[in-house]
């Protein structure tokens, strides 16, 4: 199909200043760029409109919800033509039969659950053929996760890895790079990638070092410890050789603010000192993640029935909160950073508690005439650890000083949920109208460079991120007079306004505004 993309603004992502020009689609490539007069099967009139490189989102987690509803609307409709699954550390593959019931209980805060897959597909490259099988609506690319790594080889213990073990996880690593993973995820604060010291984490990046892939981690500490955090992060990329990106980069917490430009210094010198080095963040002042990252590392050993057990004693629940008001060296406490009155229950799966999404945790108390720690508690325990929650933790000018970064490109982070953070919905839209119209923060060329060719490149997807010649053809056709994200933390599932066109792999999937539901992606393999 050739499809005549007319008189709109090109934004093509490589920093250059807009230009007028017609784009020639042949296929699922771009043709020809300029002044273009061909017949052609679709002619899309872009007066007036901005012609950009598809949207690429490095943190994202439709990772389940992928196999169930391969469409994926809610990205494609804030122009997202690229994703990258796999994060945090927890995720779907490679997953040893064994534990697929454990891992469920895991998985299920991060990306969801269902009974509808076939969970013993064992490896990353199974998964991938289970998603390349089925369709997909957008591009997917994986990371494979430090969490089921060492999950198939010391299973949820919290214990050092031997040698031994070592040798297992670089094996492992290796097989799942090899079967077409990008790089290598963590999340230091979730278990079990927390119980890994930086000597493993050294180890296993040594393997991703050899395939040129990204290290995407959620660091140990986004708050207190953040300097002493990085240095180990650094380090790491320093020892392995691994090009280090950090994930939803930020500073939370007052007390912590403090921190940010310190934490830019450790940017640069590491730059300097020839560390290859990124990080991707979303434009909100709240973030999103499992309620149970208030209880201390020791709760989550063993995986979820040994927590949801520790929760049945109230000797544990006394020391759960000592280690609360207390703080614990090296444990990002989000009630200490953000309050009880700032963290509030955005999604649950059981009915009976559903009048208790949108409250916090002080409310939560107060409903269930409780004190607000055992509150909580009580709801974890009801709901098997799956509760998610938004915690306000920054200012709107650390938004702004992040986005400005060198190092900086732009994600969603969002989780699929009843009530998810609106960030699932509208990250992009929300930078391109607030933060380039409105506040002209970023210039139109800078927002879109961070948006689709700078993520490119970070993750080397090849013949993406540009508007260029022989490159595929996932390009977004947008109104910059309209654009932006409607969502709020009260109601986060709106779609946002402003984009007219979004085109996958040569495919137009909104047409004018209207969704068609075309499966257009493709797997994206290292």
């Amino acid at each position: 199909m050739k499809i005549l993309i007319k008189n709109g603004l090109i934004a093509d992502g490589s920093l250059n200043k807009p230009f007028m020009g017609d784009i020639l689609i042949e296929d699922n490539r771009i043709k020809k760029i300029g002044n273009i007069d061909e017949d052609a099967d679709k002619v899309i009139d872009a007066k007036e409109r901005v012609i950009s490189p598809g949207f690429i989102d490095t943190h994202s987690h439709s990772d389940t919800q992928i196999l169930v509803n391969p469409y994926n609307e809610i990205k494609i409709r804030q122009g997202i033509t690229t994703e990258i699954l796999g994060q945090d550390g927890l995720s779907m593959a490679p997953l040893p039969k064994k534990y697929i019931n454990q891992w469920r209980k895991i998985n299920v805060a991060f990306n969801g659950d269902s009974d509808e897959i076939d969970w013993t597909y064992e490896t990353t490259e199974n998964y991938l053929k289970m998603m390349e099988e089925k369709g997909i609506g957008l591009n997917q690319g994986y990371l494979v996760p430090h969490g089921n790594i060492r999950l198939e080889v010391i299973g949820l213990e919290n214990r050092k890895a031997s040698s031994n073990d070592l040798e297992k996880m670089k094996e492992i690593t290796r097989r799942e790079m090899d079967g077409g993973a990008m790089g290598l995820s963590t999340g230091l604060i979730y278990a079990p990638c927390v119980y890994g010291d930086t000597e493993e984490l050294i180890e296993i990046c040594k393997v991703v070092a050899e395939f040129d892939g990204i290290f995407a981690v959620h660091q140990r500490s986004e708050a207190d410890t953040i300097i002493d955090s990085m240095k180990e992060v650094i380090r790491i990329g320093r020892e392995s050789g691994v090009k280090i990106h950090f994930s939803h980069f930020k500073v939370c917490g007052k007390n912590n603010w403090k921190y940010l430009d310190k934490a830019f210094e450790l940017l640069e010198e590491a730059k300097e000192e020839g560390i290859r080095v990124s990080f991707d963040q979303y434009p909100y002042v709240a973030g999103s993640t499992s309620l149970g990252v208030i209880l201390p590392p020791w709760v989550h050993e063993g995986g979820t029935e040994k927590l949801l057990e520790r929760l049945e004693s109230m000797e544990n629940r006394e020391r759960i909160i000592r280690d609360i008001e207390n703080g614990i060296l090296g444990w990002d406490n989000f009630v200490d950073f953000a309050g009880l009155d700032q963290i509030f229950i955005t999604s649950v799966n059981k009915d009976r508690n559903k009048y208790l999404i949108g409250k916090n945790l002080i409310e939560l108390g107060k409903i269930m005439d409780k004190d607000p720690y055992n509150a909580t508690f009580d709801l974890i325990y009801d709901e098997g650890n799956s509760v998610n929650m938004v915690d306000f933790y920054g200012l709107e000018e650390h938004i702004i000083k992040i986005l400005k970064r060198p190092e900086h490109n732009l994600c969603t982070d969002g989780m699929p949920s009843d009530n998810p953070h609106p960030r699932l919905y509208g990250s992009f839209p929300r930078v391109l109208g607030k933060y380039v119209r409105e506040e002209k923060t970023l210039t139109l060329e800078e927002a879109i460079y961070k948006m689709t060719k700078k993520p490119a490149e970070t993750l080397k997807l090849k013949d993406r991120g540009e508007i260029k010649e022989g490159y595929f053809a996932d390009i977004v056709i947008f109104n910059l007079e309209e654009i932006i994200d409607k969502g709020t933390y009260v109601e986060s599932k709106q779609y946002p306004v402003g984009i007219d066109y979004v085109i996958i792999n040569g495919n137009i999937v909104i047409d004018n505004g209207k969704y068609h539901k075309i499966l257009a992606g493709s797997i994206l393999r290292s």
